[in-house]
């Protein structure tokens, strides 16, 4: 069963969130995709008056990345695992010469390494590497459970824990431009690809270090961010229809 898509722009009235709803928003800078969850939860448990409402989103965002979280309400939340398993696309890019524990920039740099020996062509060479199926491990800073507990919290009491390769497929991965350290990417991928891995796997494979410096995702299938609610207007509309 498909459910209707509330875009912007769209009459409120027309809109059965008991019956099942996705919603496109555009998660900012430093949310969680919870924190937009329980956001919009909030709020249509207000409009709806009701004490309860489903409300979940198909796909975490790290709190560092921006862009594209689908978010489904009443019973289009049981799509969520289907929604889960869409291919996504990404764009952001990589900082060259340092590595950072989370891979990103939620930790400080703890290595550094010469970059005086990348040129475009070995970044060209470098990124057909990455094109196809590969196996990838997961950043220590993931939501991973191990044990019932995230990774994160384990990685953020200094606690280490060994993990296993995953297969994931890159099915497109384009540079789109090179401003050194900068390098800026596109990249469309499989279900359970860690952008931040890729990163890290991209700086080691130019004898080098790299890490995730800025994050969008653009798309998951066919669904566009160019459709997607900013948050707090979101948040605002359903507000102002309680009163």
């Amino acid at each position: 069963m498909s459910f209707p898509i509330f875009k912007p722009n769209q009459a409120l009235d027309s809109t059965d969130f008991k019956l099942g709803t996705v919603l496109l928003i555009n998660k900012p800078l430093k949310w969680t995709s919870f924190d937009v969850v329980n956001k919009i939860r909030f709020r249509l448990k207000h409009l709806l008056k009701v004490k309860k409402i489903k409300v979940g989103h198909s796909g975490t965002l790290d709190p560092l990345a921006t862009g594209l979280l689908i978010l489904c309400t009443g019973k289009a939340t049981k799509s969520i695992n289907n929604l889960q398993g869409l291919d996504k696309v990404y764009s952001g890019t990589f900082h060259l010469g340092a590595t950072t524990p989370s891979y990103d920039k939620e930790t400080d740099p703890d290595k550094h390494f010469d970059t005086n020996h990348i040129t475009p062509e070995l970044i060209e060479q470098v990124r057909q590497y990455f094109v196809g199926n590969i196996e990838q491990f997961p950043p220590m800073y993931s939501a991973i459970k191990v044990d019932g507990q995230p990774l994160y919290r384990k990685a953020r009491k200094g606690i280490m824990v060994e993990l296993k390769p995953r297969p994931v497929t890159i099915h497109e991965f384009e540079i789109l431009s090179v401003e050194m350290p900068t390098v800026a990417f596109r990249v469309k991928c499989s279900k359970g690809t860690y952008i931040r891995s890729l990163a890290y796997d991209f700086g080691k494979a130019l004898n080098s270090g790299a890490y995730l410096s800025s994050l969008v995702r653009e798309k998951i299938d066919h669904y566009n961010l160019e459709d997607a609610w900013d948050v707090e207007e979101l948040a605002a509309l359903l507000e102002q229809a309680t009163q």
